[in-house]
């Protein structure tokens, strides 16, 4: 149901199809793994599988529009609706990693797992392949940093010192989370659904909204 190997590459794989979508701008579309190893995938797999691209979609969102605050000459007024896009968009990618879990929880409770009485791992499933999900976007934009013409002297070199970090780092979180995994399905370790609970997007939670009057109830 869950293997590390095809999250890495699916997140790979659609980093690289998202940045170079040949003629293809509408971001709802998701590019299917490869057809080869489909027909090796349970449907289980395959549905979860796309559980993992849309989440990886609203990181690969969240990250270029963050890059736009901090383009120079930015207004005031440009600055605030990047701000509104990374709330929202920030909003979206948690959800969507709930999701993960969920399905995940879902796919194991008719196999009574997981089970009750296992040790409590302190991170969930769903919140790993976020970070793997990011680590792809470093890696895929480091990547471009080795590479790029006119850079400074020393700067493919000090980028490919981080790349050698980065990819280590998803390297051990991937065999973490397989680890988690295989734990979990043999009921000696468990994990639970972690609700992040995001209070700045709710009107009844963010004391800035709820303490200032809308315009039209001013007078």
């Amino acid at each position: 149901m869950l293997s590390s190997n095809a999250i890495v590459e699916l997140h790979d794989q659609l980093t690289r199809a998202w940045h170079f979508p040949q003629g293809n701008t509408d971001p709802e579309i998701i590019p299917s793994p490869n057809r080869d190893k489909q027909k090796s995938v349970s449907n289980a797999e395959a549905d979860f599988l796309a559980h993992v691209a849309r989440q990886h979609r609203a990181n690969f969102d969240l990250w270029h529009i963050e890059d736009e605050a901090r383009t120079p000459g930015a207004t005031d007024a440009e600055l605030a609706d990047v701000k509104r896009r990374i709330d929202a968009t920030n909003q979206l990618r948690n959800d969507l990693a709930e999701d993960l879990d969920r399905a995940l929880i879902n796919w194991l409770a008719p196999q009574g797992l997981p089970n009750p009485e296992a040790p409590l791992h302190s991170e969930s499933p769903g919140l790993m392949i976020d970070r793997l999900s990011i680590q792809a976007l470093k890696i895929y934009h480091t990547c471009e940093e080795c590479e790029r013409p006119g850079a400074a002297e020393g700067h493919a070199e000090r980028n490919r010192d981080r790349l050698a970090i980065l990819e280590e780092q998803r390297a051990d979180l991937a065999v973490c989370l397989d680890a988690l995994w295989q734990e979990t399905v043999a009921g000696t370790r468990k994990f639970k659904l972690y609700r992040q609970l995001k209070m700045y997007n709710d009107p009844s939670l963010n004391p800035a909204i709820y303490r200032k009057p809308a315009q039209g109830n001013r007078h």
